[in-house]
Formats: structure tokens, C-alpha cells, sequence
């Protein structure tokens, strides 16, 4: 894979990884899953799996640029935060339930 293209992914991922501690604060401070989509929480981190499945790939190929590095990081910490906020869905879909009895 050309460097730049490695490098455009990187900012990519790195933009992706910004936002997502604020989704995992707003879903921590709500306490409440309306508005949360599970569907497409999950469907991002299939994403993410199979973006760190390609850097395996790569890697496994003698691609190891220090970008390469550094995007495969952010996979890394943009999974762990999308399922900290897929773990919050549940507890809060948990209150929701417990709030409407």
C-alpha cells in the first residue's frame, strides 16, 4: 500500500478515535440508550475488526512504516472505546427498563 494512502487512513482513524470519547462520555453521563443505534455501534466494530485483520495482513507482507504503526494503534484504541460505549448501551438500556416501572 502506497505510504500516503497509509497516511490518509491514519488521519482517518485518528478523527474516528477523537470522537469517540465524547460518545463514551455522553452515554456515561445520560444514562440512558435513547438515541444510541446498537446496530451501528456494532456494524462499526466489525469495521474495526477487519481493519485490524488488514493491518495483520499488511504487516504479515513487510509493510511496518512507522504511519503503518501508528494507525494500527488507533484500531486498537478506537475498538477498546467502541465496546466501553457498547457496554454502556446495555447499562443503559438497563436503567431505561428500570426507570419505566
Amino acid at each position: 500500500m502506497p505510504m500516503i494512502a497509509t497516511a490518509f487512513e491514519t488521519v482517518m482513524i485518528i478523527c474516528f478515535g477523537l470522537s469517540w470519547p465524547f460518545s463514551v462520555y455522553k452515554s456515561w453521563k445520560s444514562r440512558t440508550a435513547k438515541g444510541k443505534s446498537l446496530q451501528f455501534e456494532i456494524f462499526l466494530w466489525i469495521g474495526y475488526v477487519f481493519g485490524i485483520a488488514k493491518n495483520f495482513v499488511l504487516y504479515a507482507n513487510g509493510t511496518n512504516s512507522w504511519i503503518f504503526f501508528l494507525g494500527w494503534g488507533f484500531y486498537f484504541v478506537n475498538f477498546a472505546m467502541i465496546t466501553v460505549d457498547m457496554i454502556l448501551y446495555f447499562r443503559n438500556a438497563r436503567l431505561d427498563k428500570l426507570a419505566m416501572k
